[in-house]
């Protein structure tokens, strides 16, 4: 890794999102290339904060705190990736369903998704089908990340599937799922295309649907 990058990759690891965004604009100082910072400092790092998830060395607020650090960095580095025209993986439309207010979870997502390079259309909480559908097709998203935290509100996650396929988008719209309660069996019966158990494997699990597609 260049030496210039150090100082991101670690402070994302350690959450610090003031030495973060200090390090993102010591690199652009120095012409460091903009895709460098973001693929080898901040994904890398995210990708590392997701392993330590996994092997249980990171817990939720660690990987939040490192996410945030890395959104904080995200907003300095962004109009420079624009200007260089880096291209994002891909979009993802998220939100909660409609009837569950609850966000830690599908924010998490966001972050790690964003961090991971994609562009994120968050639409919050409470969110019904067609608006789903419609952000989808406004924004050209490849991916509909949902999530849901309540039993009663998992059946939401359906109807927006039903949702695609009424507008005929179901073909070019992937579709994730994912919340406390959700399970494999539960993607695979309503015809989700994908499932994620826990924010780290979001990101990579929309890779594998995008590659897929």
């Amino acid at each position: 890794m260049d030496e210039k990058l150090s100082p991101v990759y670690q402070g994302i690891l350690e959450g610090d999102s003031s030495s973060v965004k200090e390090a993102i604009q010591k690199a652009l100082d120095a012409h460091v290339d903009p895709a460098s910072i973001l693929n080898d400092g901040m994904i890398a790092a995210m990708a590392e904060v997701g392993r330590l998830f996994e092997e249980g060395e990171y817990y939720v607020p660690e990987m939040l705190i490192s996410a945030r650090a890395m959104q904080s960095g995200l907003a300095v580095l962004r109009p420079y990736l624009v200007q260089a025209k880096v291209q994002s993986v891909g979009k993802v439309v998220i939100g909660t369903v409609q009837g569950d207010l609850h966000d830690i979870g599908k924010n998490l997502v966001a972050m790690m998704l964003e961090g991971s390079g994609f562009e994120v259309i968050d639409l919050g909480t409470d969110v019904p089908a067609d608006k789903f559908v419609a952000s989808a097709k406004t924004n050209h998203a490849q991916l509909i990340a949902m999530s849901a935290l309540l039993t009663t509100t998992m059946p939401r996650m359906k109807d927006v599937i039903a949702a695609l396929k009424d507008a005929g988008m179901r073909d070019q719209v992937k579709v994730m799922i994912g919340g406390a309660p959700i399970t494999q069996k539960y993607a695979t019966d309503i015809g989700a295309d994908g499932f994620a158990p826990d924010a780290s494997r979001a990101a990579a699990e929309a890779k594998k649907l995008l590659v897929q597609a």
